[in-house]
């Protein structure tokens, strides 16, 4: 398999997918304020400017963001939200679940985030919006998915599927850069 700056493969997985950059472009201003108003109402980080080089690519699952070559922000139903690597960038502090040390590994590999895993939450959440999932102990990310109960039913641990998982560390967006 040939790589090059716009394919990541990851090796470490038997059957790994490859995930491809395409149809690259510059954003304009009004697309970048956009896109940046959507993380600051979501997550209250404040990330691009309008003047920034920001693009946006399109990959086989969804578009992503990108800044200083690095995936950032993944486009969803058209509103942005942080990826894994975003969220070590800007380190927001609204829409998280943290998850004990139990359900790290499972997360980390893909799984949905189960109710009883649940340490903790933000009580904002409703059903439906993109979350970013965290580990209890030092508080980084592992994941971004949508919520699939609210942020009350996440805190009272009820059985079941809380998070749909739809981007993690280590998988195919994680590595995602373009030179």
């Amino acid at each position: 398999m040939r790589r090059n700056a716009h394919t990541l493969f990851n090796p470490g997985c038997v059957g790994a997918s490859v995930l491809e950059l395409r149809h690259r472009h510059r954003l304009r201003r009004k697309e970048i304020r956009k896109f940046a108003d959507d993380l600051l109402s979501a997550l209250g980080v404040k990330t691009f400017e309008e003047s920034d080089a920001v693009d946006l690519g399109d990959t086989q699952r969804f578009q992503v963001i990108l800044f200083q070559n690095e995936a950032v922000a993944l486009v969803l139903d058209g509103a942005a939200f942080l990826t894994v690597k975003g969220l070590l960038r800007w380190r927001p502090q609204r829409r998280f679940v943290s998850v004990d040390e139990g359900a790290i590994k499972f997360i980390c590999n893909g799984a949905d985030v189960m109710g009883p895993g649940i340490s903790g939450t933000d009580i904002a959440i409703a059903p439906g919006d993109m979350v970013w999932v965290r580990d209890l102990k030092h508080l980084k990310p592992l994941a971004v998915g949508k919520a699939m109960v609210s942020g009350a039913v996440m805190a009272s641990k009820a059985p079941g599927k809380a998070v749909k998982n739809i981007h993690y560390v280590g998988d195919e967006l994680w590595g995602l850069a373009s030179g």
